[in-house]
Formats: structure tokens, C-alpha cells, sequence
């Protein structure tokens, strides 16, 4: 799905992203009281985030709201208003909270998202210089999608015959948490894949690869036509459906996130439904199961499509293996699955998996289940993958390629 932007609305954000660059390095003058208090920085709305410790003239002292994190993360995404025609320097005080491509900017309310580049950052901020007619503007560590992107995604898609919405259950904090279906709905399929995405809900990158997949599944197209014939595709887009929605971190949850709460009672009703509903669906027939990511800030295994699921079941990897150097290489569009940085990685920290432990993350919950011939984590890379840009359209270009 592509958006189209007008010709104004194109030079308007082009012009924005220029401006911002070039501000790199200029001193910003302080401002009186009025001008100050005429700037508006919220982030009161679908997967907003952030503090605002103080406005300081042009200065903008802020940093990310780790709410019930464990530790430190980087997530942020906040909105500004009022401050048409002014340069202003974004202060992140705490920890790391900018990107290899520097932070991703919308003029459009959150619809469509463009890097302003490293240039942009200086230190541990950024600066920006507004267009006298850009009245608001947002700003992220990414390019966020909620559900209202899921809904424009569904929309453009209707198809009764290969595409259903179902909920899995309901959130702990009420909402209802979609369950799609896709695919050979009406007869008895050859295969049975399942997918998961935003059991870390900061983790949106991933949301538009997953997107790019339905779409090919739906598409008319040779892989789409033989996937709907051939397989049935169970969708949860939004575990962590409250996180993503309030704007949480998500990753390293106290006490525990969503991605180790499959061991023993589940703490996440979410994760509880799936544990129930998965089973009962896969039936102890052939199933292949996807859990969808997004890694780190920066470092070579952060900026690389990549999978960590060697390390924890080599007999796993092995089965899988084969539909890795297949999905090498299948390549349409920018973005390429090196499978040298998977077969390289060890773990997250340097040290050796501990083989007696609990199967408490998704796809090692999924091997367990009767039927499931593997299970994979695949990480996409926030802005940079292989030294291509990562976005909204070529995260989708990727998720078509994998489907």
C-alpha cells in the first residue's frame, strides 16, 4: 500500500528536511517568555512518548519515558506544535536515543515518515529549523504504526474469501487484539504458517515488513494465487496490544515483557490466548511459525536482517536452513537477507545459550507445539540494513520479497 503525497506537501517536507541539516552546529539564541510558551510538546496520542524536562529559549531539554522498563531503552516519538518559522535544539539528556539515520520526521500527522539523516544530530540531539507553515510536526526514534495504520492496511484489502479480522482476546487494559486470518480460509491448506509481531511493542519497523507479507498473500500475483491456495496464515500484528498503543518501550518489561511470559502461567492475556488458540488451530498438521523484530540502535548484527535462532537449536536452524538461502536469494526490492550474519551470531551478549533453559520466548514456545516443523525470530534493522535504508516502503518491498 502507498501513500500519495501532493506535490506541495513533498517540497514542504523536503525543504523541512534541508533546513534541519543545515542547522547542525548553529548557536540558537534564546527567546522571549511569549515565544517560548507558544511551543507545544506533547506526546498525547497513539504511541507518543516522552518527557519534556524544560524549554530552555531554543533548547529543549527531553528524554525517553521508560515507564515500567528494567533498565534503560530508546524508544521515543512526540509532536510539535507552535513553533512555525523557529530553529529548535533537541536535547536528550539520558541515554542513547537517536538513530544511525538520525530521527525520523512526519508532517502528515504520522501517515508517511523520512529520516533526516545524520546530519541532523548533533551530540545527543538534533536541530530543527520549521517552515513557516509547518503548524505540527512529529518526530520519533522510528516510524510508528498503530493500529489505525493496521486499519488503513485492512481497508485497501477487503476480501472476504482470503481475509478475515477476528480478536485473539481482549487487552488487560480492555482493547480488543486483532487476530487476522489469511489465505486457503475455505478448504483444508497444505501448510499452516503463523506470525507474531510487537511482542516488544516499540518494535514497529517490523509491523511493516509484516504488512508487505499480507499484502503479497494478497496480491494478484503467481506467490499470491499459490499462497492462497496452499496455505492458511494466522496474523497476531499487536501482542503487546497496550504498549502499543500507550507508546511503552515494551522491551524488558518489569517483571517480565511479552516475549518471556511463555513459560508456565501467563502473566499477558495476549500471550495466554495464543498459547491456547495456536494449538487448537495448527492441529498437529504441518505449521511454520514467524516472530517478527526489531534489534538494537547500531552495531553490525543491528544493521543487518538477521535471525538469532541458530544459536539457541542448531537442529532447528537445520531444518530452516533451506528456506534461508532460498529467501538470500529472493530479492525484488533494496533490502537483502545476508545469512552470513545469522550463521556468525552467537548471542545478544557474547556468551553461550544456556540449552537448559526454559522455552520462554515465542518461537522457542512454538517448537513445542505438535505440527510445527520450525519457528524462526527474524530482526529487522530500524534504518539501516546492509547499508540500505530502511523505511516504510522498503520494509514493505522486503516483506513482499519474503512472502
Amino acid at each position: 500500500m502507498r501513500f500519495a503525497i501532493p506535490a506541495a506537501f513533498a517540497a514542504m517536507r523536503s525543504g523541512l528536511m534541508a533546513e534541519c541539516r543545515a542547522a547542525r552546529g548553529q548557536e540558537f539564541p534564546r527567546r522571549g517568555s511569549e515565544e517560548v510558551a507558544a511551543v507545544k510538546i506533547d506526546a498525547d496520542f497513539p504511541g507518543g512518548n516522552i518527557v519534556v524536562e524544560r524549554i530552555d529559549g531554543d533548547a529543549v531539554l527531553l528524554h525517553q519515558d521508560l515507564r515500567d522498563t528494567a533498565g534503560d531503552w530508546f524508544y521515543w516519538c512526540f509532536r510539535v506544535r507552535g513553533a512555525e518559522g523557529r530553529t529548535l535544539d533537541f536535547r536528550f539528556t539520558r541515554s542513547a536515543a537517536l538513530g544511525v539515520r538520525g530521527p525520523a520526521c512526519s508532517l502528515d500527522g504520522g501517515l508517511t515518515w523520512t529520516w533526516l539523516g545524520a546530519a541532523a544530530v548533533k551530540d545527543k540531539g538534533f536541530a530543527c529549523t520549521f517552515a513557516g507553515d509547518a503548524n505540527e510536526v512529529r518526530f520519533s526514534f522510528g516510524m510508528p504504526y498503530q493500529e489505525d495504520a493496521l486499519k488503513r492496511f485492512l481497508d485497501a484489502h477487503r476480501d472476504p474469501s482470503h481475509l478475515r479480522v477476528e480478536e485473539l482476546c481482549r487487552s488487560r487494559k480492555g482493547r480488543g487484539v486483532e487476530l487476522l486470518r489469511l489465505g486457503c480460509l475455505d478448504g483444508e491448506p497444505k501448510f499452516r504458517a503463523l506470525f507474531t509481531g510487537r511482542h516488544h511493542c516499540c518494535e514497529m519497523m517490523a509491523s511493516y515488513v509484516l504488512e508487505g507479507i499480507m499484502a503479497e498473500v494478497l496480491a494478484d500475483s503467481e506467490a499470491g494465487r499459490w499462497l492462497r491456495a496452499s496455505v492458511e496464515f494466522m496474523v497476531v500484528p499487536f501482542v503487546d496490544k497496550d504498549g502499543v498503543e500507550d507508546g511503552d518501550q515494551g522491551k524488558n518489561r518489569k517483571p517480565h515483557d511479552h516475549n518471556r511470559d511463555y513459560h508456565g502461567d501467563s502473566r499477558y492475556p495476549e500471550v495466554a490466548a495464543l498459547k491456547k488458540r495456536v494449538p487448537e488451530w495448527v492441529a498437529g498438521k504441518p505449521c511454520f511459525g514467524f516472530d517478527l523484530h526489531c534489534p538494537w540502535i547500531r552495531g553490525r548484527e543491528h544493521e543487518a536482517i538477521m535471525s538469532p535462532s541458530r544459536a539457541r537449536d542448531p537442529e532447528n536452524w537445520a531444518r530452516l536452513k533451506p528456506f534461508l538461502e532460498i529467501l538470500e536469494k529472493t530479492r525484488t526490492g533494496p533490502l537483502r537477507f545476508p545469512l552470513e550474519v545469522s550463521e556468525q551470531f552467537v548471542s545478544w551478549d557474547g556468551k553461550q545459550p544456556d540449552p537448559e533453559e526454559p522455552a520462554r520466548t515465542a518461537s522457542r514456545w512454538m517448537l513445542t507445539v505438535p505440527g510445527m516443523q520450525w519457528a524462526i525470530t527474524f530482526e529487522i534493522p530500524y534504518a539501516n540494513a546492509s547499508g540500505q535504508e530502511v523505511n516504510q516502503e522498503t520494509a514493505r518491498a522486503w516483506g513482499r520479497d519474503f512472502a
